[in-house]
């Protein structure tokens, strides 16, 4: 087996994210970022079940009662709650800046691990934490000053597009570490995926229920079809392919390391930002990005 496994799962979620971001922005402005979650989870779920039956993996159900909790809380925290506020930022902003906030994700992850696990953190880790923190406020603050005039963005909306990142950076970083708690003794990552897909879409379909969206969301799959297709293949780039191999990372490699890997694709965006979305930035957008990939590497590899 390749000894660095867990290092090439990670740099893969990277590009899985990158090109789903990518995807759920194109698609999150058509039909809204609630719509878009419900019906992407519904074929995300069934694309793991068929990929449980091509690879003869056993379905998870006989999974224990603890692996279920954790799994699904990692599910309802990062991917119903988080991924709402993720899809929403894209409305927003540009998924390049959204992709930039998720980088905050192992910043948050050690916060909590350090205040709440018990877990220490050196004086490396504390200046990883600035030096990341400084790059993002730095491209921010050259997109607040709307250095890209052919795509501008309402202050209000610009704002509101970076509340929305910052929480689904905290999502993404709770789901991290509630999965890490059940995904112990070689159990596969793609039954972890699933688990916590099933957590995710029980939440917020339960939801749609209570609320009355349940048929206007079924209606709104069947009439948009040519979203709906986008829908399915962010669902099995994104929620399939890239949480499973989240997943293969953390079990195979340090959680630093992984998260460090995972948090690439705001440099990945960089390029596609630019030739695809046709997005403008300067100098100051790609060193603070930069910067802040820095400041992620000495968090946890120093």
């Amino acid at each position: 087996m390749n000894p660095f496994i867990g290092e090439i799962a990670a740099l893969l979620t990277s590009l899985f994210f990158s090109l789903t971001a990518v995807i759920f922005s194109i698609a999150s402005r058509q039909i809204g970022s609630v719509m878009l979650n419900r019906i992407r989870l519904v074929f995300a779920i069934l694309l793991l079940i068929l990929a449980h039956l091509v690879l003869s993996i056993p379905l998870p159900f006989d999974a224990s009662l603890d692996r279920w909790f954790w799994f699904g809380l990692s599910g309802i925290i990062g991917l119903a709650l988080g991924d709402t506020f993720l899809f929403q930022s894209y409305r927003y902003i540009s998924p390049r800046l959204t992709m930039l906030l998720m980088a905050l994700a192992p910043i948050l992850a050690a916060v909590v691990a350090w205040a709440f696990m018990g877990e220490q953190l050196s004086f490396y880790q504390v200046i990883g934490i600035l030096i990341t923190l400084a790059g993002i406020a730095w491209v921010i603050a050259e997109k607040n000053g709307q250095t890209d005039h052919s795509h501008p963005v309402k202050r209000r909306d610009f704002w509101l597009g970076v509340l929305c990142g910052l929480g689904a950076a905290t999502g993404q970083a709770l789901g991290l570490i509630t999965a890490k708690m059940g995904a112990g003794g070689g159990f596969p990552a793609l039954s972890g995926t699933l688990i916590r897909m099933i957590g995710a879409g029980a939440l917020i379909w339960l939801f749609a229920i209570f609320t009355g969206q349940a048929g206007a969301t079924v209606r709104l799959a069947l009439e948009r079809r040519q979203v709906l297709w986008l829908v399915i293949l962010g669902a099995l780039v994104g929620p399939t392919l890239g949480v499973t191999f989240s997943l293969v990372a953390i079990q195979n490699t340090e959680i630093g390391i992984a998260s460090t890997l995972m948090a690439l694709p705001p440099v990945i965006l960089l390029p596609i930002s630019y030739f695809f979305f046709k997005e403008r930035f300067g100098w100051q957008a790609v060193a603070g990005t930069l910067l802040a990939m820095v400041g992620v590497s000495i968090l946890f590899l120093v």
